[in-house]
């Protein structure tokens, strides 16, 4: 993974200035939702506008879950612009726009983006998350929709090469959006140590991830500016395991509930994971690897001491118990949904999982989720 400068707001956002002269760029394309007009960095842009120093080309015509269309007017809009570089300020759907604006501009415009092979490409891009969450600032990964159906985007050069950590865009975030970026993170952590794609690096991250959310939980909660910040690196840090790991059966399991029932994202992982984890205790195989070095005994068992328990049982009931500590709200299934649920699942992120689950085993979770959010 590249190195990436990460930057820390001065009181007057002078940092992003200076990364703009040090790159020698004169016009940029700010990428954000219609809520940074309520961010603290807002008023810098503003000045930026009025200054006239550097262009500032503002695109937010995207919605949640964003689609390709969109992306390509951004794509458009940045050539006819005359854009060099890119800052993205927002949640997920914002950065993922920009990294596919980023990939997208250095293609050809009068085909079919999805079906070009992605060339690599050096235009600055810079994130500034606004929620402890995705991660998606330290991820090659991006995610659209198109007629729909979720377009996955993946390449080194999407990664962010500065990361402007604003603990101040949290500290007002709405409460159920707070608690659902976290377990977002905290799912990245948990997939992330057990994947078969785990090294000793992304398990390095993960354990360094699951220990920082549970010394920041509290006081990111409380809002506090020192636990939001410590959050905002706790996400980084799991986006950084992801990137490494990808994620597994858990996020496999969690879209479908998402659209469905018009939840969260990282509600619906967490809702998932719990399960999913006390399940694959239960069922492990004595002397498995699924990641050809490690046991998946020893691998539940250091995930246990990263979530300060003793027993690889206790650690799944300890994270269950902090889901429910949420109090989210519920989700009302009907018969009919289980079969539309276990037939959504992607065999692709199931492949990362280290425990094979049959079409069986996944409805058998489903309903033990759902029977728990009636």
């Amino acid at each position: 993974m590249i190195k990436q400068q990460i930057l820390r707001p001065d009181g007057d956002y002078s940092e992003v200035g200076r990364w703009l002269a040090d790159k020698g760029i004169h016009s940029v394309m700010l990428v954000c939702g219609q809520s940074v007009r309520f961010l603290k960095v807002n008023a810098w842009f503003e000045k930026l506008k009025q200054s006239q120093a550097v262009k500032l080309t503002v695109f937010s015509d995207f919605q949640p879950n964003p689609r390709y269309e969109s992306v390509c007017e951004g794509v458009r809009l940045f050539h006819e612009a005359g854009c060099e570089a890119i800052i993205a300020v927002g949640g997920g759907s914002a950065l993922d726009v920009a990294k596919c604006i980023k990939l997208f501009s250095n293609m050809e415009e009068d085909s079919d983006y999805l079906a070009q092979k992605i060339v690599p490409n050096t235009i600055p891009l810079m994130a500034m998350p606004t929620t402890a969450g995705t991660g998606s600032e330290a991820t090659r990964f991006a995610v659209i929709y198109r007629n729909g159906e979720k377009q996955s985007i993946a390449d080194d050069s999407a990664i962010p090469e500065a990361v402007l950590m604003d603990a101040s865009a949290l500290v007002t975030l709405p409460p159920y959006q707070k608690k659902a970026t976290m377990l977002d993170a905290f799912c990245h952590a948990i997939e992330s140590y057990w994947s078969v794609n785990a090294t000793r690096e992304s398990m390095t991250y993960s354990k360094d991830a699951i220990e920082q959310i549970l010394r920041h939980m509290d006081g990111y909660l409380a809002g506090t500016v020192e636990d939001c910040e410590g959050m905002l690196w706790a996400a980084n840090t799991a986006g950084k395991a992801i990137n490494i790991t990808q994620t597994t059966a858990g996020h496999a399991m969690c879209y479908k509930l998402t659209t469905l029932y018009g939840i969260a994202h990282g509600h619906a992982a967490a809702l998932c994971v719990a399960k999913l984890w006390k399940h694959m205790v239960l069922a492990c195989a004595p002397g498995a690897k699924p990641n050809g070095w490690m046991t998946l005994e020893n691998v539940f068992d250091e995930l246990a001491a990263a979530m300060g328990v003793d027993g690889r049982l206790e650690a799944a009931e300890k994270f269950q118990r902090i889901v429910d500590s949420m109090q989210l709200p519920g989700v009302r299934a009907h018969g009919q949904d289980f079969e539309l649920l276990k037939r959504s699942v992607n065999p692709v992120r199931l492949k990362n999982n280290p425990m094979p689950l049959t079409e069986q085993t996944i409805d058998q979770l489903y309903h033990e989720i759902l029977k728990e959010t009636l």
